[in-house]
């Protein structure tokens, strides 16, 4: 079974930590990526830029429409995943314990299962 674990940011609890703290999380990102690599369920993983990056496009009429920033103004905003294949839900919310994200308070990871995925490669 395929799942996305879903990585959400918020900002506030971000600039909360210290620098340590931070590195902390990348360093452990480091770390699952490795574990989920040598069991061979990582499939994928991406990190987002910050929404004020973004642009939204919608069509109107035919005629497409383009603005600066966020689909939508949140306090939280998806900040990366990884696709990962195992054989049951219960494993994939052991993996997702795993991400160091879940131990920050007011952080935590979206398990969600994949009804559908294509690929482009062979």
């Amino acid at each position: 079974m395929k799942f996305l674990l879903i990585m959400h940011m918020n900002p506030q609890v971000w600039d909360g930590l210290t620098e340590e703290q931070r590195q902390e999380v990348f360093d452990g990102h480091g770390a699952f990526m490795a574990t989920i690599t040598k069991s061979g369920e990582m499939l994928g993983t991406v990190a987002l830029a910050d929404p004020s990056q973004s642009a939204v496009v919608r069509v109107q009429r035919g005629m497409p429409a383009v603005t600066d920033g966020p689909y939508a103004e949140a306090k939280e905003y998806l900040g990366g995943y990884y696709l990962v294949e195992c054989d049951s839900k219960e494993r994939a919310l052991e993996l997702a314990a795993l991400i160091p994200d879940a131990s920050v308070p007011g952080l935590g990871i979206e398990v969600r299962p994949v009804v559908f995925a294509s690929t482009t490669e062979g």
